[in-house]
């Protein structure tokens, strides 16, 4: 039924329907019973030149139908087109410029405030048709889309070390006593912690 009813629905791309564009005529449809029945026997009392003839202009029109869609398509793509050129921001970057890359690779498990722009980079040489070669200081140089890459006006990034997030993972928590609460922690080396708290008392490590 999925299947039928996206066949016999009419597509803007190609400004018909796909029954039509295979068949070359409209589809009729289970509630059109009666006058299927009444188009069948109509079509089935012709004689073979007159059947013939006539198959010939369906064939004829099937390539009109056929061109028709092609058109169409051309036409929504050309629409499409213009809307996507038309959210791209044009940007002009010279040699020496300071820019940030977008990082495109897909990431299931990616950070919730990881940003996705790395850098900054130098700009090493613009190409023709929007390509440009950005350099880093410990690393090779690459060459990249200017889509994927804005400006950037702010200094030299401070390399700060900070603590991976899977370092400390709490396991299991128990009450030794009323007012002692235990936390256990495990590392990526298997090492196992434990912190204990203590209401009314500072914490400490047992």
């Amino acid at each position: 039924d999925a299947l039928w009813a996206f066949r016999t629905s009419y597509k803007t791309p190609i400004g018909c329907t796909p029954f039509k564009l295979v068949y070359g005529k409209a589809c009729h449809l289970p509630i059109e019973l009666e006058h299927k029945v009444y188009w069948a026997l109509k079509q089935a009392n012709f004689d073979l030149v007159v059947a013939g003839d006539h198959r010939k202009i369906q064939l004829n029109e099937l390539n009109e139908i056929l061109d028709h869609a092609y058109e169409n398509s051309l036409i929504y793509k050309e629409k499409t087109k213009r809307i996507h050129d038309s959210k791209i921001k044009n940007r002009i970057f010279n040699v020496g410029d300071r820019a940030l890359l977008f990082n495109s690779r897909l990431k299931i498990f990616s950070g919730k405030l990881k940003t996705r722009w790395s850098g900054p980079f130098t700009i090493a040489k613009v190409f023709p048709y929007g390509i440009v070669e950005l350099s880093q200081a410990n690393g090779p140089n690459c060459k990249v889309n200017g889509h994927r890459v804005k400006h950037y006006f702010g200094g030299d990034v401070p390399q700060l070390d900070y603590p991976d997030r899977e370092v400390f993972r709490a396991l299991s928590f128990s009450f030794t006593r009323a007012s002692h609460l235990q936390l256990h922690f495990r590392n990526p080396v298997s090492k196992s912690y434990r912190l204990t708290f203590s209401f009314g008392i500072p914490n400490k490590w047992p």
